[in-house]
């Protein structure tokens, strides 16, 4: 049982990277054409995406950490402290499954040419990523495949297409013109 809740929380971890990835490239392509940009704003989201799920998991495992650690002293429980998860290793393998998550969108659009091509090829990954880790999760929790891969590939559209739509507003309302990083 310990083991699918990692397994759970590692898939949810990289759903979590591939949708905030994938959702500020398309974003940044609504008001911004150039494959550098769309590159650098995908590795800046995969950097502060995977730090913060590192630290907020390790926020969350320490304080379950001490109230079990206090648990124990109070029990007068011996050895115990063994059993108990590690703060660090959650932190590292939420960062992880992040950034294997983030890396999908990033590699597949990060490197094309054509703008439209671009925007497709990240669409394209993120659509059998979404579809795959949904499944993944379902299948993890006992669930439907079909039901999970749908909900998450739906909430990941939807995802990208709010950002794209927000920045674009964003972008005609302001009048800002946004430059390329060349």
């Amino acid at each position: 049982m310990a083991r699918a809740q990692w397994l759970r929380a590692a898939v949810l971890g990289a759903n979590d990277g591939l949708v905030s990835v994938a959702s500020l490239m398309i974003g940044v392509s609504a008001v911004n054409d150039g494959g550098k940009t769309m590159l650098v704003s995908g590795l800046a989201g995969l950097v502060a995406g995977a730090c913060s799920m590192a630290i907020g998991e390790f926020v969350s495992v320490y304080a379950q950490y001490d109230i079990e650690v206090a648990q124990i002293k109070r029990d007068g429980a011996k050895g115990k402290k063994e059993s108990l998860a590690s703060p660090t290793l959650a932190a590292l393998a939420s960062a992880l499954a992040f950034a294997v998550g983030a890396l999908l969108p990033l590699l597949a659009g990060g490197f094309v040419r054509p703008y439209g091509a671009r925007v497709g090829a990240v669409c394209a990954a993120t659509t059998v990523g979404l579809a795959g880790f949904g499944a993944a999760g379902g299948y993890l929790g006992g669930a439907s495949m079909l039901r999970s891969g749908s909900r998450v590939l739906l909430g990941g559209w939807v995802a990208m297409a709010v950002t794209y739509g927000v920045l674009w507003l964003f972008a005609k309302v302001s009048h800002i013109q946004v430059s390329s990083l060349g």
